[in-house]
């Protein structure tokens, strides 16, 4: 029996736009939602959908003001959202790095 095991690669994180908007929020304190709309070129829609999903995973905040035509949203990554990302890049690069062992293949043959 097999005892190797891929590291776990966050799902959550694992979305193309997502992961965009949590990289672009971790190297800005914040971001206006227009900004990370022009950044990622994404639509408003498909943007707001993203950031439900994070901000609903509590890694991030995301503050309204103004009404109507006048409103203005601001996002930011929280602790929480910073240490996930950080611990996805981890993963991916010990995925990428990670040699499967040649006795834990079992039957499978080696492809080179």
């Amino acid at each position: 029996m097999s005892t190797f095991k891929f590291p776990v690669i966050n799902p959550l994180l694992h979305s193309e736009l997502r992961l965009k908007i949590m990289v672009a929020l971790d190297s800005l304190e914040s971001a206006d939602f227009m900004y990370l709309c022009q950044i990622t070129d994404c639509t408003r829609g498909n943007l707001s959908a993203q950031m439900t999903i994070l901000k609903d995973a509590g890694y991030l905040e995301v503050n309204k003001s103004g009404l109507g035509r006048f409103s203005r949203t601001v996002c930011r990554i929280t602790r929480k959202g910073h240490d996930a990302l950080h611990t996805y890049e981890e993963g991916l690069r010990r995925l990428f790095e990670q040699r499967v062992p040649d006795k834990d293949m079992g039957t499978a043959e080696k492809v080179r």
